[in-house]
């Protein structure tokens, strides 16, 4: 199917468009069913996107027939395709969640719900730069208003400082889009890669200005150090399908700047060559650093949820700042890890902290759980997940990252943080479930409502990623290691996409 390629846009487009119209936009039963036949069927579109993509290679998509790089482009390649599956799987589930009774909170959640998938989606295919900045616009606009969804003071405060600083961000998007565009003459991705090397004297001092300030912009998305504040209190406040959802939002930031720097500022880029790297390294140490003083300052779940996205995003970047091909593999699959175990515990923190009363999530002795034994097995699942203890995936993924250092000073940077922030989530988290399980106070309360089947269904599917991701770790690396490859390699990842260009 040669129009495959646009359908994770496409699907959440028309489904939210849709949700939009009466009769549906005025009956919520009608809105539950349709997001569900959504999330549903986006999820068996990019599986077979992925399918085709592992059988035939990467799929370029030129709309309106305009070929790149004069035309607007969707590149679906083994990375994209792979975060586009992970995005539809993590929707459906959350989904899953919400008609339980989340979406009643406030206005319009499905749609806005399905504008930010199409956005998440459209961030990860594009082959051109502009548009990257088009769909995080997308997915921004929808993220703030969800963020309020349900209101209080607490969640519009956070709100406003989101909102502030995303603005911000996007200025200095459009700034350096500017540079570079002003400098190459393009924004196409590939057709960048393919004239960055050309560049000499100030004009590639110019567009190094340019590239950096996009460094910040991504480094914003990706809670990247000293950008990194608005994280906790901000995932902390959202609902909880909405900070599930949020746990992909800094992979979008950590995306673009492996698909910028490896592809556009790699290796061949001349006198901007790894222009990032020097900058990426001392951060993304640092940003593992700080999560994980804030892993063990955490008061509460919810919190705690919120710096573990820090630590994982930290660890993310410092593969970046390795720049090999087997820390971009590491990457990937740590990447499916940490998000859908981080959006596993947030859903879980808000069935804690309905059946705790006014204790709610935080680390206090409270009444005991009307589930003690279903949310125990659920949070122990998730600890030893993001924790990254044998034998689920988080410790395959932190494996996979301590292996792809390549030299003696990368070693002894990365391990030594690496392994203090899982052994900062594991006394939080030991701490967390000693005070949440065994320190009670009284008996159950007495309006506390069991968890409702879709959120167990919900939550289950996201505790079944940690072992299937171990149980096909052979096969997933192997997808992973092929991902990383083409992202690595210019011949494929730049003049294979622009027909008639040769090196």
């Amino acid at each position: 199917m040669q129009h495959l390629s646009i359908f994770p846009i496409l699907i959440p487009l028309l489904f939210g468009t849709i949700m939009l119209l009466p009769p549906i936009s005025r009956d919520i039963h009608a809105q539950r069913v349709t997001s569900i036949i959504g999330t549903l069927f986006l999820l068996i579109s990019c599986a077979f996107l992925l399918y085709q993509i592992n059988n035939q290679g990467v799929q370029l998509y030129a709309l309106g027939g305009w070929q790149a790089p004069f035309g607007i482009a969707l590149v679906a390649d083994k990375v994209s395709g792979l975060l586009v599956l992970l995005t539809a799987f993590l929707a459906f589930a959350v989904m899953l969640y919400a008609v339980a009774g989340q979406d009643k909170g406030g206005a319009y959640f499905h749609p806005l719900f399905m504008f930010q998938v199409m956005g998440i989606n459209g961030a990860f295919l594009t082959g051109d730069i502009f548009n990257l900045f088009v769909f995080f616009e997308v997915l921004l606009i929808a993220s703030y208003a969800l963020l309020i969804h349900a209101g209080g003071k607490q969640k519009t405060q956070a709100a406003l400082h989101y909102v502030i600083l995303n603005l911000v961000g996007s200025s200095l998007f459009l700034f350096g889009l500017g540079i570079l565009y002003g400098t190459l003459g393009t924004l196409n991705m590939a057709d960048m890669a393919i004239k960055v090397g050309q560049l000499q004297g100030e004009t590639a001092t110019l567009a190094k200005t340019g590239a950096l300030l996009l460094l910040v912009v991504f480094g914003l998305k990706a809670a990247m150090l000293p950008m990194h504040f608005w994280l906790p209190k901000t995932y902390a406040s959202a609902s909880a399908p909405v900070a599930a959802l949020f746990a992909i939002m800094t992979k979008v930031g950590v995306y673009s700047i492996f698909r910028v720097y490896t592809v556009i500022f790699g290796e061949h880029a001349g006198e901007l060559a790894n222009i990032a790297t020097p900058w990426l390294w001392p951060l993304a140490l640092l940003t593992i650093t700080i999560g994980s003083i804030g892993v063990l300052a955490s008061p509460g779940i919810k919190t705690l949820s919120a710096n573990l996205v820090i630590v994982s995003s930290g660890s993310l970047l410092a593969c970046a700042a390795i720049n090999s091909e087997a820390a971009t593999s590491a990457a990937l699959y740590y990447m499916v890890h940490s998000t859908l175990a981080s959006a596993g515990l947030f859903l879980l923190a808000d069935i804690m902290a309905r059946q705790r009363g006014k204790a709610e999530d935080r680390f206090v002795r409270s009444r005991p759980f009307v589930q003690p034994r279903l949310l125990g097995f659920a949070f122990a699942i998730l600890a030893l997940a993001l924790v990254g203890m044998p034998p689920l995936s988080g410790f395959v993924g932190k494996i996979m990252i301590l292996q792809a250092t390549q030299s003696t000073a990368q070693t002894m940077w990365v391990w030594p943080l690496i392994l203090l922030g899982s052994l900062a989530a594991l006394v939080t988290f030991s701490r967390a479930g000693t005070t949440l399980f065994w320190r009670h106070n009284g008996t159950v309360l007495a309006e506390a409502e069991p968890a409702k089947p879709m959120e167990i269904a919900s939550i289950a599917l996201l505790l079944l990623a940690a072992p299937v991701l171990v149980l096909f770790g052979g096969a997933v690396s192997e997808f992973t290691l092929q991902a990383a490859h083409y992202l690595h390699d210019i011949q494929s990842s730049a003049y294979g996409l622009l027909p008639g260009v040769t090196p």
